[in-house]
Parts: structure tokens; C-alpha cells; sequence
């Protein structure tokens, strides 16, 4: 019997311990101010860094609209499900690879959100396109 309970106790104990460490690791990270601006624009051309591992990060980007752009997968060690990057809107599926920038030219996109996805559907992400 208290065989059982300490079981249960220290059970209880890792779970709440890996889901506070979790959270102190993951939620600073998703707000695009966390690292700084993530979108450049050089020589009329738009840039959206986006890092893939266990997830996209920054979650949401903001650009400007009307501007020919392309968005940089940057992975590092990526063996997750975030290894493939799915835009539906747009038919775009592309498998990262494990350690590298891949690029995307999504064009000249309008004012819209531009929602994407891993390959899972589990870590989602998107890109907000403003005036």
C-alpha cells in the first residue's frame, strides 16, 4: 500500500515537473518580439525567418503585404513532424531537411493570413500580411 502511494506521488510529481519545464521553455518563444523581428526586407525583396523544431517558431508573423516574399525554414537537428511544412492555401508541402535553410517564394501576397502546418498537423503557424 504505501508502495502504491509513493508511486503515484512521484508519478505525479515528474508530470507536473516535465509540464512546468515545458511550459518555461516553449511559451517566451512564441510571440515574434520574443528573439526579435523575424522578417527583414532587402533589396525590395521580404524575408519571414521561421525555425522548425518541435514546432514553428515564431508561431505568428507579421509582414507586409504586396511585397514579393519568400519564408526561410531554418531546422537544427530536426527529426520531428515539424521536419515537413505544409501551406494548404497554397498546395505547398516541402520536407525540410534535418540541419539547413529551405526557402519558399510565396510572391506578392495580399492582405490575408496565410496559414500553414506540420506535416502532422500538430504545430501550426502563420504568417499575417498587412498594409
Amino acid at each position: 500500500m504505501k508502495s502504491t502511494i509513493l508511486s503515484i506521488i512521484i508519478s505525479l510529481a515528474l508530470i507536473g515537473g516535465a509540464f512546468i519545464l515545458t511550459r518555461i521553455g516553449v511559451a517566451p518563444s512564441n510571440t515574434p518580439e520574443a528573439d526579435g523581428p523575424n522578417v527583414t526586407i532587402v533589396d525590395g525583396k521580404q524575408f519571414v525567418e521561421i525555425r522548425a523544431k518541435g514546432g514553428f517558431l515564431p508561431r505568428k508573423s507579421i509582414a507586409k503585404a504586396g511585397i514579393p516574399t519568400v519564408v526561410k525554414f531554418n531546422t537544427n537537428g530536426t527529426f520531428d513532424c515539424s521536419s515537413v511544412v505544409r501551406i494548404p492555401s497554397m498546395n505547398i508541402t516541402r520536407n525540410l531537411p534535418p540541419s539547413g535553410v529551405t526557402e519558399i517564394d510565396l510572391g506578392s501576397p495580399s492582405v490575408s493570413t496565410l496559414q500553414g502546418i506540420c506535416g502532422m498537423g500538430m504545430y501550426p503557424f502563420e504568417i499575417v500580411f498587412q498594409d
